[in-house]
């Protein structure tokens, strides 16, 4: 029997292949500002980070701060870029239907872009109420306290749970709060996951073998 009683997904890149959608908007928006990015380096720069973050890069690649519209003009064009071609990570459905324990999903974006994201790819009835967006605590990764607060009203400690991340923020927040976390490496271009990780797996059919 598996010693974990919770799993916590995060969303963006774990349950969802969103983050090169999203990514490719900030790197079309940057470039319009003038600045020169390329879309093949989309999740080396923004992976895991904050919109706030990839804001941040984005304003010292162009060398100003950035329109007050910015991240509400983000907002609209990555939700219909979702909206178009948004997909769920290959085998996620199968590992969700198969899972014996409690779940959840604790994600850095607000509640209703994933939401939104796991409506489009068909994942939403798998999570009900059980969504935890860092929006809502205004408490990001690499800080734990998103998953200190889903494994809480989950009923769970911390040590009871495993959290599912694929970004190294996500990685070190749930060793800070004292998890243990898999990392989803299929993506891992920057080859991060491995030294922090508890254990890393780069296809979701392992996962179920692992717990």
């Amino acid at each position: 029997m598996s010693k974990y009683k919770c799993i916590i997904f995060d969303c963006d890149g774990v349950l969802v292949d969103s983050e090169t959608i999203g990514g490719g908007v900030l790197v079309d928006m940057a470039n319009s500002l003038g600045a020169n990015l390329k879309f093949e380096n989309t999740n080396k720069l923004f992976k895991g980070k904050s919109l706030e973050d990839c804001m941040g890069i984005i304003s010292k690649e162009v060398s100003k701060p950035l329109p007050s519209s910015f991240e509400l003009e983000y907002r609209e064009k990555s939700f219909k870029a979702f909206k178009e071609g948004i997909q769920p990570i290959n085998g996620i459905a199968e590992v969700l239907k198969k899972l014996k324990v409690p779940f959840c999903v604790a994600s850095s974006g607000p509640e209703s872009k994933i939401r939104l994201n796991l409506e489009l790819t068909g994942l939403l009835p798998f999570f009900d109420s059980n969504i935890f967006s860092c929006y809502t605590i205004q408490k990001w990764k690499p800080e734990p306290d998103v998953f200190l607060w889903a494994s809480e009203t989950m009923g769970f400690k911390p040590n009871e749970c495993l959290v599912i991340e694929d970004s190294i923020s996500g990685v070190r927040a749930a060793n800070a709060g004292g998890f243990d976390v898999f990392g989803y490496a299929e993506h891992d271009y920057n080859n991060e996951l491995r030294f922090e990780a508890t254990k890393t797996f780069n296809h979701m059919e392992e996962l179920l073998g692992f717990l």
